[in-house]
Formats: C-alpha cells, sequence, structure tokens
C-alpha cells in the first residue's frame, strides 16, 4: 500500500474579501503524478505553496510524513547571485565524481544542451547574478532534478523551456520514482506526465483520475451530469473534448469512466474549423498573395540565421514553426513584419520579400506592449474599435470580446496598471485581433495564460479567417491551431515537417547523435565546392533522410517485438542482433549525412 506524503485537511485561505481556498481536504501518496489546473488567480499557485509548507493556510492544517524529502520550484528562485551554475548545481563534487554520474549527466545535458553548458559564456563556471530569469530558472530546475526527493512539487516548469526541453523534462519525470505535484498550463506535458488532476475552481478543488484528456472527458461528464448553467464554458468543454476524441488514440490513457457518455456528448459537435469554407472567405481578404519569399537571407548582426529561402505563406496558411533557440524564428517572423509595415521598402540582408497589397498583418511579439496604466481594460480595447468582424457572419462588441478573454463586466473597469502579467498578455492580443487583420503572427502567444483562457483563444481562432503563423513551446497548441508545421533545425535552412513535432524531435535527436559521435574526429580540410556538387549533396542528404526514417520505423518495431517475446530468450538474442546492426546502419548513415551537410 502506498505510503502517504501529505496530508491537507480542512484548509481554507482568504485574501482580502476573496476566499481562494475553502474546506480543501486531499492527500499525496508515493508514486502519485499530480497536476493541477485552473483559472489565473484561483490559488493554484497558493494551494502548491501550502502543500510545501512555504506559506500557511489561515484555517486547517497540512502535515508531511516524517522525514520527507521535498523538492520545490516556485516561479522565483532562491539562487545565490554570487554564486557560479557549478556551485549551485554540482556543490563540491569533483569533476570525475559528476562526470561519472549518469543522472547529472542526463540532466545537464537534457536542460542545457550538452555538458560543457554550450550558450552560457563560461560554461559551469558561469556567475549566476548577470543571467536571465530563463536562464537561472533552468539552472534552478537543474539543481533540484539532480537531488533525490521523495516529492517534487513544480510551480510552471516548463516556462522558458523549448520544444525539445520539455519533451527531456517530461520523460525524466516519467523515469523517477518521487511523487509530483505539477501547476502548468502545458496541456501535452500533462498528458504526458500525470496520472491525476486536480482542478481549482471556486475556492473547491475537484479531483479526476487520469492525464489531461481524461481530465477533459470526466469534466466534461461531470457537468453534463450537473446540468451547468455556465453553458458558454461547457461549449468550450465540448468543442475541445471533440478535437480530443477525434485525435490519435495516444493522447489518453485508459479512460476510468464512461466512454459512451463522452461520445454521446459530443455526437453532435462538427471539426474544430471548417478548412475549406475558411479558406475561400481568406482568398477573398487577402487575394492570391501573401508573403512571396525568393532566395531570402535572414541575418542578426553578423550571424546568417537563414540563407536561399524561398517559401510562400498563401490565403489562409496556418504555420506552427519550431526549432532550436537562435535558430531564427523570431528574427523571420521581424523580417516579415518589417517587409509588410514598410509595403515591400525595408528587405533583408539578400533576396526580396514580396507583400500582398491587402495585407493587414498583427504581431503579438514576445514583449508586452505598455500602455497608459491608469486606462481601464475596456477603454484600451474601444480606442482600438468598439465592434469587430470575427468573418462568418459573426461580430463581437468590445465588451463582449472583453469578456470571452476572461475580462468580466467587473475587471473591464479595472487600470490596466494592476493587471497581472497574464492580464496585460491577454488584453495585447485582444487588442490586436480588435484591428480586424487579415495576418497573424503569435510568438509565443501562451506565455502567462491559463488552460482556460488557452481554449477560448484556441475557439476564436478556429473561426479567424486569414493566414497565420504561430511560434510556441506547446505543442498542444501548435497542432490544435495550425494545419503545417515548418522548423529551423539550426542549418540555416526551413524544412516543412509531414509528421509535425515528432518528427521535428526525432530529426534533432539524430543530429545531436550525429554531432556527439562525430566531435572527436579531425576537421576534413575545406575545398571549394561547385553547384553540382552541392546539388548532388542535397539530393543523397534527402535519400539519406529517408533511410533514417525507415531505420527509425524498424528499430520500433524490433523493441515492441523484444518485449512481446520477453520471456524468449533465444528469439530475444537474435532480435538483439539484429538491433545493433540497424545501429550500426544508422551511425554510417549519420557520419555519411554529416559529410554531406557541409557540400550542401
Amino acid at each position: 500500500m502506498a505510503v502517504n506524503l501529505v496530508n491537507v485537511e480542512a484548509v481554507s485561505k482568504v485574501y482580502g474579501t476573496r476566499a481562494l481556498l475553502d474546506g480543501v481536504s486531499l492527500g499525496v501518496s508515493e508514486g502519485d503524478r499530480i497536476g493541477v489546473v485552473g483559472r489565473n488567480g484561483d490559488g493554484k499557485t497558493t494551494l502548491i505553496r501550502m502543500i510545501a509548507k512555504l506559506e500557511e493556510a489561515d484555517t486547517g492544517r497540512v502535515t508531511h510524513s516524517g522525514g520527507l524529502r521535498l523538492g520545490v520550484l516556485t516561479q522565483h528562485d532562491s539562487l545565490d547571485p554570487a554564486a557560479t551554475v557549478r556551485h549551485e548545481v554540482i556543490g563540491d563534487l569533483a569533476d570525475h565524481e559528476w562526470a561519472g554520474n549518469a543522472k547529472i549527466r542526463d540532466v545537464l545535458t537534457g536542460l542545457f544542451g550538452g555538458l560543457d553548458l554550450p550558450g552560457f559564456p563560461q560554461g559551469l563556471d558561469t556567475v549566476i547574478g548577470p543571467l536571465s530569469g530563463g536562464e537561472r530558472r533552468r539552472i534552478a530546475l537543474a539543481k533540484l532534478l539532480i537531488a533525490e526527493q521523495d516529492l517534487i512539487v513544480l510551480d510552471e516548469p516548463t516556462n522558458h523551456l523549448d520544444v525539445e526541453g520539455i519533451a527531456w523534462l517530461a520523460k525524466h519525470l516519467q523515469n523517477r520514482r518521487s511523487a509530483l505535484v505539477c501547476v502548468t498550463h502545458d496541456r501535452w506535458f500533462l498528458d504526458q506526465v500525470c496520472t491525476r488532476m486536480w482542478d481549482v475552481q471556486r475556492g473547491t478543488v475537484h479531483e479526476y483520475e487520469g492525464g489531461y484528456s481524461d481530465y477533459v472527458f470526466a469534466r466534461a461528464e461531470r457537468e453534463r451530469i450537473a446540468a451547468t448553467e455556465e453553458v458558454k464554458r461547457q461549449n468550450l468543454m465540448r468543442k475541445e473534448l471533440a478535437w480530443l476524441r477525434r485525435g490519435a488514440p495516444a493522447r489518453t490513457s485508459k479512460p476510468r469512466y464512461r466512454i459512451e457518455a463522452a461520445n454521446e456528448l459530443i455526437a453532435d459537435v462538427p471539426p474544430p474549423r471548417d478548412t475549406s469554407e475558411l479558406m475561400r472567405f481568406a482568398n477573398a481578404r487577402l487575394g492570391r498573395t501573401v508573403f512571396d519569399l525568393e532566395d531570402v537571407t535572414v541575418t542578426a548582426g553578423p550571424k546568417v540565421l537563414l540563407k536561399h529561402l524561398t517559401w510562400q505563406l498563401g490565403p489562409g496558411d496556418r504555420i506552427g514553426l519550431v526549432g532550436v533557440n537562435g535558430a531564427g524564428k523570431t528574427s523571420l517572423l521581424r523580417a516579415l513584419a518589417e517587409a509588410a509595415v514598410t509595403q515591400g521598402e525595408k528587405q533583408p540582408a539578400a533576396g526580396r520579400i514580396a507583400v500582398g497589397k491587402t495585407v493587414r498583418l498583427a504581431y503579438l511579439s514576445q514583449d508586452v506592449a505598455e500602455l497608459p496604466p491608469a486606462l481601464r481594460v475596456l477603454e484600451a480595447v474601444q480606442q482600438v474599435r468598439d465592434r469587430v468582424d470575427l468573418g462568418k457572419g459573426r461580430e463581437m462588441t468590445a465588451g463582449q470580446l472583453c469578456e470571452q478573454f476572461g475580462f468580466g463586466k467587473e475587471k473591464q473597469w479595472t487600470p490596466v496598471g494592476d493587471l497581472s502579467g497574464g492580464e496585460r498578455r491577454r488584453l495585447q492580443l485582444l487588442r490586436l485581433l480588435m484591428d480586424e487583420p487579415n495576418v497573424l503572427f503569435l510568438d509565443e502567444p501562451t506565455n502567462d495564460l491559463d488552460i482556460e483562457t488557452l481554449t477560448q483563444l484556441e475557439d476564436l481562432l478556429d473561426g479567424w479567417p486569414g493566414s497565420m503563423v504561430v511560434i510556441s513551446h506547446d505543442r498542444f497548441f501548435i497542432e490544435r491551431t495550425t494545419d503545417r508545421t515548418l522548423a529551423l533545425l539550426g542549418d540555416a535552412t526551413l524544412r516543412m515537417l509531414p509528421r509535425g513535432i515528432d518528427e521535428y524531435l526525432e530529426r534533432r535527436q539524430r543530429m545531436i547523435e550525429a554531432s556527439a559521435a562525430a566531435a572527436p574526429a579531425a576537421p576534413a580540410p575545406v575545398k571549394e565546392k561547385s553547384a553540382g556538387d552541392a546539388r548532388a549533396a542535397k539530393k543523397e542528404l534527402q535519400k539519406i533522410e529517408r533511410q533514417l526514417d525507415k531505420l527509425s520505423e524498424k528499430e520500433s518495431s524490433l523493441h515492441s517485438r523484444i518485449a512481446e517475446n520477453a520471456t524468449d530468450f533465444e528469439k530475444v538474442a537474435k532480435l538483439d542482433a539484429e538491433l545493433r546492426e540497424l545501429a550500426t546502419q544508422r551511425e554510417d548513415l549519420e557520419m555519411r549525412w554529416l559529410e554531406l551537410a557541409e557540400d550542401a
């Protein structure tokens, strides 16, 4: 029987006149992996801070089992600014000690991209003080994960991590024995890691079995049975439920309640988007040309981020853009935005960007636009427009759209200066949409937004007719709102990924493994290559990539067969030999890929 680690008994917490938590009783046991969701301001962070005994309850009590080893990641780290990364993360361990520890190597490689911490000025000996908030947060997370704990409490652990970092963290937590309580708005991460959900709403906490997908199913069913009056919220939940049920079977583990009820609930829900209708409307608003790029080179200072890029963003295209940090995702959007704002006069370092005459661009950058702090929320929206046409005959007033974005009637009269970071982000996006753009660039739009606001935003974008490019580390949001995925892999080229982010992660892993295998080799002498050589190299590169994909499929099949025949040692030995032979083939292909990449 699992040992109880934490007991929360009849806990209440009041701020001012508002009860964030009212008589909440919960428990955390060994092996629990709990995801905490709810609207911003409803008490998620307060709840986990009380579980960690970082904050006292007004009434009730929180008890820990004797000798509980607890690790906590808060939104504000307690790192010593005068210390080095080595001192905070590794402590007094000698190089041969920590380098021989598989867990430490895994954490450093997973969070920082290598044992020498590439990207940090002095590697492990970098002083923490001057580092950015995102870098400090990764250091705090690494310090926590290297230690041994019975229970880990994480508050937004995926913030400042890219798609690869989030995938690594999910796998790492899956393999740990520690219990886990985690607040995050990353729904893919919740589905991968959690086996129970806590939904914090209006002072109470509702418990659900399963990951995020199971939670969506169960909550929709609970609200249906309770005949809730919150029609808008229920409709959004039904729409997301339909999206999840129609997706890949792997989105959800074994459901723990009647799937028939969920299927009945969504029987009359149409697909999230009527793609053909939206494309027709987008063509009417945009014409044939949106952005045409021909032989474009994008730079950041002396660094070349993209070269010889020929690409077209057409009317109604919905693109998800992923890639390694520093590969040029934001720089590409800025280059397109500058060309649009100047009507094609501002051009990149080389090549040309043609902009359609009817393009009305809205660009949500990572920087929150500052507004006069005394301005009220509704006034800030009405400054742009009083009413907005959302297409397909839908029209909303500024007040109605404010409500859809979580600004109720009272909140609409709150001064901008009193809003939280997440609320300012919502207001920034709301003002952009009020201007009736027909092209949207969204750079990390999910930052600081809770899950309920994200579903509202996704619902709004479902019926939005226009072209859209989304940069995000939230793979659920990208898969939910876009139709195609493009990637920047750090080699100055833009690639289309038919299988989406899964394919991106596979490609990145192959590149990292190939790079590691080639690291000790002496550099080959540089020689001039003709245009014909480059074309031939590119052709062979594509052939090798197809071969590597086929090898991955064969390896997956062999792993499955080994698992199925685990008790047949003779068969397992034979399959293992085949697996080793494939690994040798993969290594040869990856080495050849590296050689050709230089020529191409």
